[in-house]
Protein backbone atom coordinates (compact mmCIF):
# COMPACT_ATOMS: atom_id res chain seq x y z
CA UNK A 1 0.00 0.00 0.00
CA UNK A 2 1.49 3.37 -0.93
CA UNK A 3 2.49 5.67 1.88
CA UNK A 4 0.09 9.10 2.62
CA UNK A 5 2.00 12.09 2.80
CA UNK A 6 0.83 14.80 5.53
CA UNK A 7 3.81 17.11 4.32
CA UNK A 8 5.23 17.58 0.54
CA UNK A 9 7.66 19.68 0.40
CA UNK A 10 9.34 20.62 -2.88
CA UNK A 11 11.88 23.12 -4.29
CA UNK A 12 11.50 25.39 -1.03
CA UNK A 13 13.87 28.73 -1.02
CA UNK A 14 13.58 31.45 1.78
CA UNK A 15 15.07 34.79 1.71
CA UNK A 16 15.06 37.02 3.81
CA UNK A 17 16.17 40.35 1.94
CA UNK A 18 20.02 38.97 0.61
CA UNK A 19 20.06 36.52 3.16
CA UNK A 20 19.00 33.10 1.54
CA UNK A 21 18.27 30.82 4.30
CA UNK A 22 16.75 27.75 2.79
CA UNK A 23 18.40 26.59 -0.31
CA UNK A 24 16.15 23.97 -2.54
CA UNK A 25 14.25 21.96 0.45
CA UNK A 26 12.78 18.45 -1.00
CA UNK A 27 11.24 16.86 2.09
CA UNK A 28 8.21 14.61 2.60
CA UNK A 29 6.76 13.08 6.18
CA UNK A 30 4.26 10.22 5.73
CA UNK A 31 1.32 9.95 8.07
CA UNK A 32 2.21 8.56 11.19
CA UNK A 33 5.98 9.67 10.93
CA UNK A 34 8.03 11.20 13.07
CA UNK A 35 10.75 13.42 11.66
CA UNK A 36 13.48 15.06 13.67
CA UNK A 37 15.86 17.90 11.98
CA UNK A 38 18.99 18.61 13.60
CA UNK A 39 21.54 20.60 12.83
CA UNK A 40 23.64 23.94 13.71
CA UNK A 41 22.17 27.27 15.12
CA UNK A 42 21.53 29.42 11.11
CA UNK A 43 20.45 26.61 9.25
CA UNK A 44 17.07 26.80 8.47
CA UNK A 45 15.50 23.99 10.75
CA UNK A 46 13.24 26.71 12.77
CA UNK A 47 12.15 28.82 9.09
CA UNK A 48 11.48 25.50 7.54
CA UNK A 49 8.99 24.50 10.03
CA UNK A 50 7.18 28.44 10.22
CA UNK A 51 7.33 27.94 6.07
CA UNK A 52 4.84 24.73 6.12
CA UNK A 53 2.18 26.97 8.43
CA UNK A 54 3.09 30.17 6.46
CA UNK A 55 4.36 31.34 9.55
CA UNK A 56 6.95 32.27 7.17
CA UNK A 57 6.23 33.13 3.14
CA UNK A 58 7.94 31.13 0.94
CA UNK A 59 10.18 32.76 -1.82
CA UNK A 60 10.08 30.20 -3.80
CA UNK A 61 8.55 26.31 -3.86
CA UNK A 62 5.72 24.14 -3.34
CA UNK A 63 4.46 22.88 -0.04
CA UNK A 64 1.43 20.84 0.32
CA UNK A 65 -0.27 19.87 3.52
CA UNK A 66 -2.66 16.92 3.65
CA UNK A 67 -2.75 17.62 -0.30
CA UNK A 68 -3.48 21.02 -0.38
CA UNK A 69 -0.99 23.47 -1.91
CA UNK A 70 -0.85 25.81 1.38
CA UNK A 71 1.56 28.07 -1.40
CA UNK A 72 -1.47 28.30 -4.02
CA UNK A 73 -2.55 32.18 -3.44
CA UNK A 74 -5.70 30.93 -3.49
CA UNK A 75 -5.16 28.39 -0.18
CA UNK A 76 -7.61 29.10 2.91
CA UNK A 77 -4.60 29.01 4.73
CA UNK A 78 -6.64 29.23 8.20
CA UNK A 79 -8.75 26.20 7.46
CA UNK A 80 -5.70 24.52 6.85
CA UNK A 81 -3.64 25.62 10.32
CA UNK A 82 -6.69 24.19 12.28
CA UNK A 83 -5.44 21.07 11.16
CA UNK A 84 -2.04 21.71 12.32
CA UNK A 85 -0.62 22.20 15.74
CA UNK A 86 2.39 24.41 16.43
CA UNK A 87 4.34 24.51 19.80
CA UNK A 88 6.74 27.14 19.97
CA UNK A 89 10.72 27.71 21.87
CA UNK A 90 8.32 29.62 24.47
CA UNK A 91 5.24 28.84 25.75
CA UNK A 92 3.21 31.64 24.16
CA UNK A 93 -0.09 31.28 27.19
CA UNK A 94 -2.54 33.95 28.38
CA UNK A 95 -1.54 34.93 31.31
CA UNK A 96 -4.62 36.26 32.88
CA UNK A 97 -6.27 33.14 31.73
CA UNK A 98 -6.39 30.05 33.93
CA UNK A 99 -4.97 26.67 32.23
CA UNK A 100 -8.57 25.68 31.05
CA UNK A 101 -9.22 29.01 29.81
CA UNK A 102 -6.16 28.76 27.49
CA UNK A 103 -7.05 25.54 26.61
CA UNK A 104 -10.57 25.98 25.68
CA UNK A 105 -10.47 29.60 23.85
CA UNK A 106 -9.36 28.62 20.55
CA UNK A 107 -11.36 26.06 20.44
CA UNK A 108 -14.73 28.54 21.47
CA UNK A 109 -13.57 30.66 19.32
CA UNK A 110 -12.13 28.97 15.84
CA UNK A 111 -14.01 26.09 16.17
CA UNK A 112 -17.38 27.42 17.82
CA UNK A 113 -17.71 24.54 20.32
CA UNK A 114 -19.65 25.06 23.10
CA UNK A 115 -18.31 25.73 26.40
CA UNK A 116 -19.12 22.34 28.07
CA UNK A 117 -17.74 20.70 25.05
CA UNK A 118 -14.53 22.60 24.95
CA UNK A 119 -14.34 22.56 28.83
CA UNK A 120 -14.27 18.66 28.79
CA UNK A 121 -12.11 18.23 25.71
CA UNK A 122 -9.65 20.69 28.05
CA UNK A 123 -9.83 18.00 30.55
CA UNK A 124 -9.21 14.97 28.20
CA UNK A 125 -5.73 16.84 27.00
CA UNK A 126 -4.57 18.00 30.58
CA UNK A 127 -5.32 14.71 31.91
CA UNK A 128 -3.01 13.31 28.56
CA UNK A 129 -0.20 15.68 29.15
CA UNK A 130 -0.29 15.44 33.51
CA UNK A 131 -1.81 18.37 34.64
CA UNK A 132 -5.41 17.38 34.64
CA UNK A 133 -4.77 19.32 38.82
CA UNK A 134 -3.59 22.32 37.43
CA UNK A 135 -6.88 23.36 35.56
CA UNK A 136 -7.77 26.43 37.63
CA UNK A 137 -3.78 27.48 37.86
CA UNK A 138 -2.69 30.72 36.30
CA UNK A 139 1.04 30.24 34.04
CA UNK A 140 2.78 32.19 35.95
CA UNK A 141 1.90 29.77 39.01
CA UNK A 142 3.43 26.74 36.80
CA UNK A 143 6.99 26.04 36.02
CA UNK A 144 8.10 26.59 32.33
CA UNK A 145 7.95 22.22 31.76
CA UNK A 146 4.24 22.53 32.94
CA UNK A 147 3.69 25.88 30.57
CA UNK A 148 4.79 23.78 27.82
CA UNK A 149 2.53 21.19 28.48
CA UNK A 150 -0.28 23.03 28.50
CA UNK A 151 0.93 24.69 24.82
CA UNK A 152 0.58 21.24 24.00
CA UNK A 153 -2.41 20.46 25.51
CA UNK A 154 -3.75 23.49 23.50
CA UNK A 155 -3.14 22.57 20.58
CA UNK A 156 -4.27 19.19 20.93
CA UNK A 157 -7.62 20.39 21.75
CA UNK A 158 -8.19 21.26 18.28
CA UNK A 159 -8.10 17.82 17.13
CA UNK A 160 -4.72 18.24 14.65
CA UNK A 161 -3.80 16.31 12.20
CA UNK A 162 -0.28 17.42 12.13
CA UNK A 163 1.92 18.49 15.22
CA UNK A 164 5.20 20.71 14.15
CA UNK A 165 7.63 21.98 17.48
CA UNK A 166 9.97 24.07 17.49
CA UNK A 167 12.82 23.26 19.54
CA UNK A 168 10.09 22.86 22.53
CA UNK A 169 12.63 22.08 25.27
CA UNK A 170 15.18 25.06 24.44
CA UNK A 171 13.81 27.59 27.16
CA UNK A 172 13.43 25.19 29.53
CA UNK A 173 15.85 24.32 32.77
CA UNK A 174 17.49 20.98 31.98
CA UNK A 175 15.33 19.33 35.14
CA UNK A 176 11.96 20.37 33.44
CA UNK A 177 12.82 19.15 29.96
CA UNK A 178 12.30 15.36 30.25
CA UNK A 179 8.68 16.08 31.47
CA UNK A 180 8.00 17.84 28.04
CA UNK A 181 10.15 14.95 25.76
CA UNK A 182 7.86 12.40 27.92
CA UNK A 183 4.62 13.75 26.83
CA UNK A 184 5.93 13.82 22.83
CA UNK A 185 7.08 10.27 23.32
CA UNK A 186 3.29 9.77 24.02
CA UNK A 187 2.10 11.36 21.18
CA UNK A 188 4.62 9.41 18.72
CA UNK A 189 3.52 6.54 20.33
CA UNK A 190 0.11 7.29 19.16
CA UNK A 191 0.64 7.58 15.72
CA UNK A 192 0.46 11.45 15.66
CA UNK A 193 2.16 12.26 12.90
CA UNK A 194 5.10 15.23 13.91
CA UNK A 195 7.76 17.35 12.45
CA UNK A 196 10.29 18.27 15.26
CA UNK A 197 13.11 20.81 14.95
CA UNK A 198 15.29 19.74 18.40
CA UNK A 199 18.67 19.71 19.77
CA UNK A 200 17.62 16.85 21.94
CA UNK A 201 19.38 14.12 20.20
CA UNK A 202 18.97 11.51 22.72
CA UNK A 203 14.85 12.00 21.91
CA UNK A 204 15.77 11.89 18.18
CA UNK A 205 17.41 8.48 18.41
CA UNK A 206 15.30 6.91 20.48
CA UNK A 207 11.85 8.16 18.60
CA UNK A 208 12.37 9.57 15.52
CA UNK A 209 10.99 7.51 12.07
CA UNK A 210 13.75 9.37 10.00
CA UNK A 211 16.27 12.14 11.54
CA UNK A 212 17.00 14.84 8.58
CA UNK A 213 20.45 17.53 9.51
CA UNK A 214 20.48 20.07 7.80
CA UNK A 215 23.11 22.56 7.89
CA UNK A 216 23.87 26.15 5.56
CA UNK A 217 19.52 26.30 4.55
CA UNK A 218 20.41 22.36 2.72
CA UNK A 219 19.20 18.84 3.81
CA UNK A 220 22.68 17.42 4.29
CA UNK A 221 21.61 14.32 5.44
CA UNK A 222 18.38 11.71 6.00
CA UNK A 223 17.52 8.54 7.09
CA UNK A 224 16.90 6.23 10.18
CA UNK A 225 18.21 7.44 13.18
CA UNK A 226 20.31 4.50 13.64
CA UNK A 227 21.92 5.00 10.19
CA UNK A 228 22.31 9.08 10.66
CA UNK A 229 23.75 8.31 14.67
CA UNK A 230 25.06 5.31 13.47
CA UNK A 231 27.10 5.55 10.32
CA UNK A 232 26.26 9.03 8.60
CA UNK A 233 27.70 9.44 5.13
CA UNK A 234 28.78 12.57 4.73
CA UNK A 235 31.42 14.48 6.99
CA UNK A 236 29.57 17.40 7.39
CA UNK A 237 27.07 15.23 9.74
CA UNK A 238 29.95 12.98 11.37
CA UNK A 239 31.33 16.68 12.25
CA UNK A 240 28.28 17.96 13.71
CA UNK A 241 27.57 15.04 15.98
CA UNK A 242 30.72 14.62 17.00
CA UNK A 243 30.52 18.47 18.42
CA UNK A 244 27.45 17.86 19.88
CA UNK A 245 27.60 14.63 21.45
CA UNK A 246 31.33 14.23 22.79
CA UNK A 247 30.56 17.06 25.56
CA UNK A 248 27.91 14.42 26.97
CA UNK A 249 30.31 11.59 26.86
CA UNK A 250 33.15 13.31 28.39
CA UNK A 251 31.02 14.30 30.98
CA UNK A 252 29.90 10.34 31.46
CA UNK A 253 33.86 9.32 31.68
CA UNK A 254 34.47 11.99 34.33
CA UNK A 255 31.83 10.62 36.38
CA UNK A 256 32.40 7.18 36.12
Amino acid sequence: MTAVSTIEIDGLHKSFGPLEVLRGIDLSVETGEVVCVIGPSGSGKSTLLRCVNLLEEPSAGTIRVAGVEVTDPDCDIDAVRRGIGMVFQQFNLFGHLTVRENVTIAQRRVLKRGRAVADRIAAENLERVGLADKADAYPAQLSGGQQQRVAIARSLAMDPQLMLFDEPTSALDPELVGEVLAVMRGLASSGMTMLVVTHEMAFAREVASRVVFMDGGVIVESGPPAQVFGSPRFGRTREFLHRVLEPTRVGEDELS
